[in-house]
């Protein structure tokens, strides 16, 4: 490569196939797809409203997303209830073994993380995460 700087979105779409790729198979070990942990860990912070609302968060189709909740209930990783105030609905929430698999997962990914960023220095390593964050939360609004 040139002295030129590539184009953030090929850089990051090399360092998210990098990062699937390693995470593959930590989840895969845990008995975990990637989707399923995407959606154990929108699940984390609390229940969703509505499997609509759960789909628009992870940005998967509402149709594409039900045979993963399916699969996730059928382990007893995560509970669908009827929602009180409007029945045609269900509450997606995380059960206790959820909250155990994911935190599995996380620590596997962690560790990883940590392996994969040890040639950089410590500081330089915590303004990377940092800033990552904060460009990934600016997505989310």
């Amino acid at each position: 490569m040139t002295g030129r700087r590539q184009d953030l979105g090929a850089s990051f779409a090399r360092l998210t196939r990098a990062m699937i790729d390693a995470e593959t198979p930590i989840l895969a070990a845990r008995g975990v797809g990637m989707w399923e942990y995407v959606v154990l860990s929108a699940l984390e912070d609390g229940a969703a409203p509505t499997q609509a609302e759960l789909a628009a968060t992870v940005r998967r189709d509402k149709t594409r997303l039900i045979p993963i909740l399916d699969a996730l209930e059928g382990r007893g990783l995560l509970s669908r209830t009827p929602d009180p105030a409007d029945r045609r609905n269900r509450v997606v929430a995380l059960t206790e073994p959820g909250r155990a698999v994911l935190a599995a997962c996380r620590a596997g990914v962690r560790a990883m993380e940590d392996e994969f960023l040890a040639a950089v220095p410590a500081a330089e390593r915590r303004i990377f995460t940092t800033v990552l964050e904060q460009l990934a939360d600016r997505t989310s609004r």
